[in-house]
């Protein structure tokens, strides 16, 4: 994970992150597994949505260098990064469309086209508000991505089902029906067809 303030990341911070994911790569494809590629760059702290396209452009950069020299198939690969966002702190919070807009033009500047599909972390955000974000993606970019874009299978579509578990028997049902709900709402923004509709339904 790579956190951002007064100072950090620093270049060696990210090189060696991205070493480590590069040798990690190499060795899945080595026997036969395809990788999932993790360079995350983290919601936590007051920095802004462009201090966070910086990084986060920086880091998938180093990545591929990375991937690159150590010959990685990057057609055999998903990349598993954050999205571009400000920290949770900061004062100024971003419109969908420019989460969208900050996320997607990095990416098409940084992450080659051959990597086959882009599995979004969460990060933490309310799991509605992370589905909109990658739903908004895929309607203002549609026809200009290279790649697949999609959730992980994590806390945007796991966190609601868990709160509503809480480990007892008694909440299986709503917990089962809960979770069929988000991935339905993110299969619905993967495809760009998700509105605030279909949370009340």
């Amino acid at each position: 994970m790579i956190a951002i303030g007064r100072g950090i990341p620093s270049w060696g911070c990210i090189e060696a992150n991205a070493h480590a994911l590069a040798r990690y790569a190499v060795l899945c494809q080595e026997e036969g597994l395809v990788p999932v590629v993790e360079p995350e760059v983290i919601m936590d702290g007051e920095h802004t949505l462009e201090q966070c396209r910086e990084i986060t452009d920086e880091v998938l950069r180093t990545v591929f260098t990375e991937l690159f020299a150590q010959r990685v198939v990057v057609e055999g690969m998903v990349l598993k990064p954050n999205m571009v966002l400000p920290g949770t702190a900061c004062a100024s919070q971003p419109t969908l469309d420019e989460v969208a807009d900050a996320t997607v033009n990095c990416f098409l500047r940084a992450v080659p086209a051959a990597v086959p599909a882009i599995a979004f972390l969460s990060g933490g955000q309310p799991a509605e508000l992370a589905t909109a974000r990658l739903n908004a993606m895929n309607v203002r970019f549609k026809s200009r991505l290279p790649w697949a874009l999609a959730f992980s299978f994590a806390r945007a579509i796991q966190q609601p089902a868990l709160e509503i578990w809480h480990g007892s028997q008694d909440n299986v049902a709503a917990a089962q029906q809960a979770l069929y709900h988000r991935a339905r709402c993110n299969q619905a923004a993967r495809r760009g067809e998700y509105s605030r509709e279909m949370e009340t339904k």
